[in-house]
């Protein structure tokens, strides 16, 4: 069984939302998935991007692949910059504390 990082299509016709989602990837897209880690609105100004890195970054630890679409969603949140600390051997709640700790100047 292969796991996939994908988005799920919600919202009405010619109004897509999408929620990235963790599925199996012989599930249907609008099928059953596994946990809703997020959502992206992409018809909002600027647009919508909500992940929870936390369980985005348990995920791709291990081993759930992303899709396309999610990998750039993810690099644009720094979320794969961050994956890659955790295989360096960072924890994630590390990873996650670190820009938080750091100053704003």
């Amino acid at each position: 069984m292969a796991v996939k990082i994908r988005l799920r299509r919600m919202g009405a016709k010619k109004q897509p939302v999408y929620r990235v989602v963790i599925a199996e990837d012989k599930m249907a897209r609008q099928g059953r998935f596994i946990e809703n880690i997020g959502q992206y609105n992409p018809r909002t100004e600027p647009q919508t991007l909500i992940i929870d890195e936390a369980r985005a970054l348990h995920w791709l630890s291990v081993g759930a692949q992303p899709t396309e679409s999610v990998s750039r969603l993810f690099r644009r949140t720094k979320t794969l910059e961050k994956f890659a600390r955790v295989k360096t051997g960072e924890t994630i709640e590390q990873v996650l504390a670190a820009p938080a700790a750091t100053p704003a100047a």
